[in-house]
């Protein structure tokens, strides 16, 4: 077996993934008990449909917000997409500490949704683009795997942390460690810059000088 080594960039998204299912792992499994106890007419049928919100936000922009980065060139939007949506979909939680109404509770779904929608549309495209060779399956496996021992781990944490502390704790961790999912994301930029100056920049300036030259030459 050979030894795992990953690059920069999926290491750092590795991490990042990490972070952010680590926070949402917290609120997870007590999430529907704080709608039926913090939330003015809290019902199963509330839980659902702002389950339903999320899922079918997330789902109806997910396409054509592939659609639009793929026919961009270069990552500068697939890694604004990326970091803006998960910083987005951080912030959520905050907002779950003042919800009282469901519509409350439904609107910040569609939010959750939007940028979850926008984050993993970015996402998607730069982590298949710097996968190492040979190293596909289990790059993959390194995300999914990381992301699941933190979500079960956190998981057992929020339901302690719930009883001993309060949901609006909880809520402010979970978004705490969103942030830094999303703070993580910033150490990529120069990254990103460097493959954009690569597939844009160099071409048109290329182009930009041989035009200027040929203007001078006439």
């Amino acid at each position: 077996m050979k030894n795992l080594k990953v690059n920069r960039i999926v290491k750092y998204m590795v991490l990042s993934d990490l972070a952010f299912w680590l926070g949402w792992g917290l609120i997870g499994p007590v999430f529907a008990i704080f709608i039926l106890d913090h939330v003015e007419g809290g019902s199963a049928i509330v839980v659902g449909f702002a389950t339903a919100v999320f899922w079918i936000t997330k789902s109806i922009l997910r396409v054509p917000m592939g659609m639009l980065l793929d026919s961009r060139r270069g990552e500068n939007d697939d890694y604004w997409f990326m970091t803006g949506g998960l910083f987005i979909a951080a912030l959520v939680p905050f907002g779950y500490v003042y919800i009282t109404q469901a519509w409350h509770l439904y609107f910040l779904e569609a939010i959750h949704g939007i940028g979850m929608a926008m984050s993993l549309s970015g996402w998607s495209a730069i982590f298949s683009r710097h996968l190492d060779k040979d190293s596909e399956a289990t790059e993959f496996g390194l995300d999914a795997a990381s992301v699941g021992m933190g979500t079960g781990i956190s998981g057992a944490i929020g339901g302690w942390a719930v009883t001993q502390f309060s949901f609006q704790q909880v809520f402010i961790a979970t978004g705490f460690f969103g942030l830094v999912g999303s703070f993580l994301l910033l150490f990529l930029r120069e990254d990103v810059e460097a493959s954009l100056n690569f597939s844009i920049r160099r071409p048109f300036n290329f182009f930009k000088k041989f035009f200027v030259r040929e203007k001078i030459d006439k």
